[in-house]
């Protein structure tokens, strides 16, 4: 038997065929792994079958012996079950900054990591086409380019550039470079965003990473390393919406008793809501003020007002009145051009 061709190669087919096509409600059976050994240009025989099953359970691999009116044979545990396969597919497919080429090749690979079967249910709730996505391809290579800098402790350059409504990319300070030190990768409204120390600005800034091009690790080591020890990144987090910074404020506001759960989700379990009435509630927290956080409240209406500080609730006001005068004096009609 040992003279048989590709012999050397018989236990990897093996387990390959036992991963793919084999789960619990799809046994195989010795002949069945046989003549699909066969298929791959590997001949092989009975006896050295029931060997080379002991042998892959040697190195670890859960097989599971059936007997009903045959005996068949099934790889049981894997190092993922189908519910957390189902999780990383809809996390990958929901993923804004993941372009539909990328989320569909991504797919493919944890498909692979289930048996042909389990494979079919997860193609199944895949729903990627005309779903909003990155048009930066390159966000992963950006993301490894970053995470080797943070790694080696080395500052990076790179250009930051926004849409134009021609869909074209426009490179801000006209394409040249920014250089700055990194220090962490965030996850926010659906957006990877780089933390990272600006020396000119002598602050932490955050970029969009999907937004980010060219970049390059540099010989210089990082700056800041001091603020970014002291910046409690939970707090952070909590206090700038949508990644957008501006002036620290303690805000005082008012909430209507339903919107419990959204203020919790926002600023965390620990944030201390006080009863003001009957009917509603107070919180005291450390917000970053800036248009996304005047949107965040707009979207509560009449159910959630600032109580305080002063310069706060006018800069609401302010802005509530400038959407409103939009609306004023009837529908507006524009003429294309």
């Amino acid at each position: 038997m040992s003279k048989l061709p590709n012999q050397k190669l018989k236990l990897l087919y093996l387990m390959e065929i036992l991963l793919e096509k084999t789960d619990e409600a799809h046994p195989m059976t010795v002949p069945e792994m046989i003549a699909a050994l066969a298929a791959c240009g590997v001949p092989a025989e009975r006896k050295s079958i029931y060997d080379d099953l002991e042998a892959l359970r040697t190195f670890g691999l859960d097989i599971v012996q059936t007997r009903s009116k045959t005996t068949g044979y099934y790889v049981g545990a894997r190092d993922f079950e189908l519910p957390e396969l189902k999780l990383l597919v809809d996390c990958v497919q929901s993923s804004k900054f993941i372009t539909e080429k990328k989320t569909l090749s991504l797919i493919r690979k944890i498909e692979s990591l289930a048996s042909a079967y389990d494979a079919q249910l997860l193609r199944r709730q895949v729903y990627v086409k005309d779903r909003v996505k990155s048009m930066n391809e390159s966000v992963f290579y950006n993301v490894d380019e970053i995470s080797g800098a943070i790694t080696h402790n080395r500052a990076i350059r790179f250009k930051y550039f926004e849409y134009a409504v021609s869909r074209q990319r426009r490179f801000r300070r006209n394409g040249a470079f920014y250089e700055a030190s990194p220090f962490a990768l965030m996850w926010d409204n659906e957006n990877y965003y780089l933390l990272a120390w600006d020396a000119g600005a002598a602050r932490m800034k955050h970029y969009r990473v999907d937004k980010m091009a060219e970049i390059a690790a540099l010989e210089t080591p990082r700056a800041g390393c001091e603020a970014f020890a002291a910046l409690d990144m939970s707090a952070y987090a909590k206090k700038t919406f949508g990644m957008f910074t501006g002036e620290d404020h303690m805000v005082t506001m008012r909430f209507a008793n339903h919107l419990a759960g959204a203020v919790i989700d926002r600023f965390g379990r620990e944030t201390q809501l006080t009863a003001a009435d009957e009917a509603h509630f107070t919180v005291c927290v450390p917000v970053a003020v800036s248009p996304q956080f005047y949107a965040w409240l707009f979207g509560f209406g009449e159910e959630a007002v600032i109580l305080a500080p002063e310069s706060v609730r006018q800069q609401m006001q302010a802005r509530a009145a400038a959407v409103a005068a939009q609306y004023a004096g009837g529908t507006a009609l524009q003429k294309a051009p």
